[in-house]
């Protein structure tokens, strides 16, 4: 009997010490998503395919303070959402730039370019944000 009153206290404290940790993690994520400012964007980025798109996304998404950054195969545009208190628009362009790929901003770095596999060759001409 005296085991099953031991057993059932640990439990009850554990239990007790869990839900005050997660109400601890609640909060601090609250703190941390109040002091954000997120900005949305969206704009033309040239490529052609999948392997496009996952490495415009790469490069949007480790600028920090992007919190997501989406690439549309079809209509080459790109959307963004970030922290503005932590970077710009102009930032993202770069990255995207430096990683090979033009946005209606910048021209894409040539020799970051002509390091892409040749399905990512796309026409410097196409038609973006579409």
């Amino acid at each position: 009997m005296k085991k099953v009153i031991l057993s059932l206290a640990v439990v009850a404290t554990i239990s007790l010490l869990g839900c005050k940790n997660e109400q601890k993690q609640a909060s601090e994520t609250t703190e941390t998503s109040s002091n954000m400012t997120i900005q949305e964007a969206s704009f033309g980025v040239r490529g052609n395919c999948e392997m496009c798109k996952k490495t415009i996304e790469m490069a949007a998404n480790d600028v920090e303070g992007v919190t997501s950054a989406v690439w549309d195969v079809d209509k080459k545009k790109i959307n963004v959402s970030f922290d503005k208190s932590k970077t710009t628009t102009e930032a993202i362009h770069n990255a995207i730039a430096a990683s090979g790929y033009d946005t209606q901003n910048l021209a894409g770095s040539q020799e970051a370019y002509s390091n892409l596999p040749a399905c990512c060759k796309y026409d410097h001409d196409m038609t973006m944000n579409q």
